[in-house]
């Protein structure tokens, strides 16, 4: 197949160039940086912004298939910024499909799009958007993934969105560098009672899960199609276990000190305001967002992943693990 893979560069869209690359696929790289390790890998690479729809258009030509990674993450910052990538380059990607006939998209989504800052315990698809919002990430994936699942149409455009929750793995550039960072300065506190589950997924296994949806679509009238999947390691961890974990195989000591929810609640909504009034670009050190990430359950019922994708995570947390200490070791 001639495969499409928007932001190819990220962490994720690059495991799913290689995927697709190892399996005989011709793959089209969009990305905004240079990406010379794609490139060698045989990925036909164009430079571009997805918020540019001629340079969508362009790259979309004579596509079998479209994976949609591209997107700005974050808890923080302009709603112009989130709302262009976000939103506004996935209706470019599929209008794109549409006029360039391309019969699948398979879009990355965000379990945060379900995010209200209470506990996500065990739940499943069912579970509507949000109707509250803390950043504007969750808000724009919420926005993009209802655009993509709108846009299903058997026999012409069939599409899937997927919802990988936390990943992670060797040569993460966000999460890890982020609890290291905080780590070595003393800001990684636990917040709340620290006996929250969550679910988290190793980077090969999200990767995976994105192959497996657009072969699913390839079926005509699949099952998959016009619907969303959460995609984890299926195996909850303790939030704070699991972050220990990781900080321990990059050599880091594990946070000790605490803090109430409630006082990091406050703590975020106090901060959120003050850099808005003081026009303050710099993340701040807490939200509530990310009060709410740190002490609420995130783990999910993968079962329709299960069955109607025939997702199997090969790389279990523990192999993972060992894989992270290796290359800190090296």
């Amino acid at each position: 197949m001639r495969v499409v893979v928007t932001g190819c560069g990220g962490f994720l869209g690059t495991a799913i160039s290689r995927l697709l690359v190892a399996r005989g696929d011709t793959v089209v790289g969009l990305g905004r940086g240079e990406y010379p390790a794609l490139t060698h890998l045989g990925v036909d690479f164009v430079r571009g912004d997805v918020r540019d729809e001629a340079v969508v258009n362009r790259v979309c030509r004579k596509a079998d298939a479209v994976i949609h990674t591209a997107a700005v993450a974050g808890i923080w910052g302009p709603w112009d910024y989130y709302h262009g990538i976000n939103v506004v380059g996935t209706e470019n990607v599929i209008a794109s499909c549409h006029s360039q006939c391309v019969p699948i998209l398979v879009h990355c989504s965000s379990p945060s799009v379900s995010f209200d800052g209470g506990h996500q315990s065990g739940i499943d698809e069912s579970v509507p958007f949000a109707k509250t919002h803390l950043c504007h990430y969750s808000h724009t994936k919420a926005i993009a993934e209802a655009a993509v699942l709108a846009a299903h149409q058997p026999g012409k455009l069939q599409t899937v969105a997927l919802r990988p929750h936390l990943i992670w793995g060797n040569g993460d550039p966000h999460l890890l560098p982020r609890l290291i960072q905080r780590s070595k300065s003393g800001r990684l506190v636990i917040v709340g009672d620290g006996k929250n589950r969550i679910d988290t997924v190793h980077v090969e296994n999200a990767a995976a899960a994105h192959v497996r949806a657009l072969d699913c679509l390839a079926v005509p009238r699949s099952a998959a199609a016009g619907r969303a999947f959460f995609i984890t390691q299926n195996d909850p961890v303790g939030c704070w276990d699991w972050i220990g974990s990781l900080l321990k195989a990059a050599k880091c000591d594990p946070p000790k000190r605490r803090i109430s929810f409630a006082a990091a609640w406050r703590l975020g909504f106090a901060m959120e305001t003050f850099y808005r009034l003081a026009r303050i670009e710099k993340e701040p050190p807490m939200t509530r967002f990310l009060a709410a990430q740190l002490a609420r359950d995130h783990y999910f019922n993968i079962t329709a992943a299960y069955e109607i994708l025939g997702y199997r995570p090969t790389v279990t947390t523990t192999q993972g693990l060992e894989r992270l200490r290796i290359e800190f070791d090296v």
